[in-house]
């Protein structure tokens, strides 16, 4: 990952650095995201723990500035740790993470003592990354925490709770299992539909999947109903899925184990946009938000289902032949793709 231009920080610890710095407009991957009936999504840088800070974008545009809707977003952080230096556990990356609040804190009480009466007080040395942190100590700005596990979901729920932040939860793997917390502590899903599957095919001379493998392809589609049932508030998300065809297929198969088709719905259009704080804009189908529109013939979560029309912003898109393909590439670095994280769109 590219570093931000005067951080205090290694990269993959630099939250200051926006996924809007680095978008590019147009594409095939953009491309097969309409096929799939996304006209909105939400793209962030994909590695390090402190990620870095999210767009919502429209998926049209002559540039990058006319696809984005909203910037920042939020700032994403991850739990892996880094490679070849500290934090390299999953302790060190938790025990990084709440240091670096700590700074933050420390750092905005410097400034406002200086501020107040900078006379014969020494000048607090300018920290971009510590400024990036103070909009989420305020609660200005969520923090997407990226975790799958129980162990992991249940610190973020922690870290939440120390630090007063508005979380949310991206991927949830396992959120289910903490369905009870997670709706004490209001924190939202962003749950993915990229469901584990077999990646070879299967043969009498291979070895046998491991348990925790198969039991995770059996749960997965019932994550969304069980967090439906709990009164989780959650959205869909890609989650770097190679093929959206998955996308509404997946939300497919989360019906099909217990989810009601209107929270599937929902969870792809105005539940996304309710999280991510842009229902006023997006989301649902209401005089003066923005004009995203899917229609489709047929059932909007059959795989197999194309989409008839698509408008983004009021203007029909020319939908490309061909399948939906790979999720977008909207790339907040050089050599780096953040798919969308959740679609936002109207449906019919």
């Amino acid at each position: 990952m590219a570093s931000a231009v005067n951080s205090t920080q290694p990269a993959g610890l630099q939250p200051e650095i926006q996924a809007a710095d680095y978008l590019r407009p147009g594409g095939d991957q953009i491309d097969g995201e309409r096929n799939a009936g996304i006209t909105t999504a939400l793209t962030a840088p994909r590695t390090g723990i402190f990620i870095g800070q999210s767009a919502l974008i429209n998926l049209a545009g002559d540039s990058a500035q006319q696809m984005i809707v909203r910037s920042p977003v939020a700032l994403h952080v991850g739990f892996t740790s880094l490679r070849g230096g500290y934090p390299g556990s999953l302790l060190g990356v938790f025990s990084a993470i709440r240091q670096a609040f700590l700074d933050a804190q420390r750092y905005d009480e410097s400034q406002k003592i200086y501020a107040r009466s900078p006379r014969g007080v020494r000048r607090p040395e300018p920290d971009k990354s510590l400024e990036a942190l103070i909009p989420v100590l305020n609660r200005q700005m969520p923090v997407v925490f990226h975790a799958d596990s129980q162990r992991e979901i249940e610190r973020a729920i922690g870290l939440a709770q120390e630090f007063k932040l508005r979380g949310i939860i991206a991927g949830g793997e396992e959120a289910w299992k903490v369905a009870d917390r997670l709706r004490e502590a209001q924190m939202p899903v962003l749950l993915s539909l990229n469901f584990p599957r077999r990646t070879t095919a299967a043969s009498a001379d291979a070895d046998p999947e491991p348990l925790r493998i198969l039991r995770a392809r059996v749960e997965a589609p019932k994550g969304a109903g069980r967090l439906a049932a709990a009164r989780v508030k959650f959205a869909f998300q890609s989650d770097g899925m190679t093929s959206m065809e998955d996308f509404r297929g997946n939300a497919g198969k989360a019906v099909e184990n217990g989810l009601s088709t209107d929270d599937a719905i929902k969870a792809m259009t105005l539940s996304a946009a309710e999280i991510l704080n842009v229902a006023d804009r997006l989301g649902s189908l209401e005089t003066g938000k923005i004009a995203n529109l899917t229609v489709v013939r047929g059932n909007l979560l059959d795989r197999s289902t194309r989409i008839a029309y698509l408008f983004i912003d009021g203007r029909q898109i020319d939908l490309r032949p061909g399948g939906p393909g790979p999720a977008p590439q909207a790339s907040p670095t050089p050599t780096e793709t953040a798919p969308p994280v959740a679609g936002v769109s109207g449906t019919r």
